[in-house]
């Protein structure tokens, strides 16, 4: 075992106990964790969103290989650039297959404005920028939703009834059953919410059964989310078993009885403080 897969079942076993030990309360270990995870998520999304959206898809576009000119002004910018950071600015272009595209410094004007906001005097800049991502954002969404969410839930609540090619009963394929539980569901539900008439009486029978396939679907949702963060929970014990194995040096062991410890006396000089 090298060393390095031994220093990452530490580092794995130090964060998850860590986490774990909020059941007990807030603690300095679970705040390490806590951080930590904060602060790596943060970096490693922003490495992912640069070197797979803004180099590529950004400067790919405004620098890219095919167009390429020793000549241009505007590569001699790039070439500025290049020197400064070969990194970002390979030699001879940004090679992503795209060609040039100037229009793309609208974004990238913007991009740069939200930045400038970490100044105060700049803050208003930003505005620009959030303005324009929120509109865009609104508009592809709303789209988005209600293509998929409305019309596409609407179409599939038309569903033939009196199809002889169906069978009566099928567990997950279409069926006459099955369809008639679409229909009831569907009509139902939306009574529920009608609420311009009171739901007394036989309208009310109607919406009591339209709470009962809304409460069956947030619970099969619900318990499918749970089983999902169990799933996650399983893994992360069997890690911690493997990990206290004699092959990782008792890992899972030493932290835990470690970090018992230092509870235990942070609790005690607490106790003293306050007393």
């Amino acid at each position: 075992m090298i060393f390095n897969d031994i220093f990452g079942a530490w580092v794995a076993v130090f964060f998850t106990l860590a986490i774990f030990s909020f059941l007990y309360k807030d603690n300095p270990f679970y705040k390490i964790a806590e951080h930590a995870y904060i602060g790596i998520s943060a970096g490693y999304w922003l490495s992912i969103g640069f070197w797979t959206i803004i180099q590529p898809n950004l400067l790919g576009r405004l620098w890219p290989s095919k167009e390429y000119s020793e000549e241009s002004f505007w590569y001699s910018i790039y070439d500025f650039l290049s020197s400064i950071i070969p990194s970002i600015f390979p030699n001879g272009g940004i090679d992503k297959g795209h060609n040039m595209d100037l229009t793309y410094l609208i974004p990238l004007v913007l991009g740069i404005m939200m930045i400038l906001s970490i100044f105060k005097q700049f803050n208003w800049m930003a505005r620009w920028g959030i303005a324009y991502t929120v509109a865009i954002a609104a508009g592809l969404r709303a789209y988005g939703y209600l293509n998929s969410y409305i019309l596409g839930q609407i179409k599939g609540t038309i569903v033939p009834l009196a199809n002889t090619e169906y069978p009566i009963f099928h567990i997950s394929e279409p069926s006459l059953l099955n369809n008639l539980l679409i229909l009831l569901g569907t009509v139902t539900g939306l009574l529920y919410f009608f609420f311009s008439r009171e739901q007394s009486g036989s309208f009310g029978k109607i919406t009591r059964l339209g709470i009962y396939f809304l409460m069956i679907s947030f619970g099969a949702s619900f318990g499918f989310a749970v089983m999902g963060r169990i799933s996650l929970l399983i893994g992360r014990f069997v890690s911690l078993i493997d990990y206290s194995s004699s092959q990782y040096h008792h890992a899972t062991l030493w932290v835990f009885f470690l970090m018992i410890i230092l509870l235990i006396y942070s609790a005690i000089n607490d106790r003293s403080t306050s007393s």
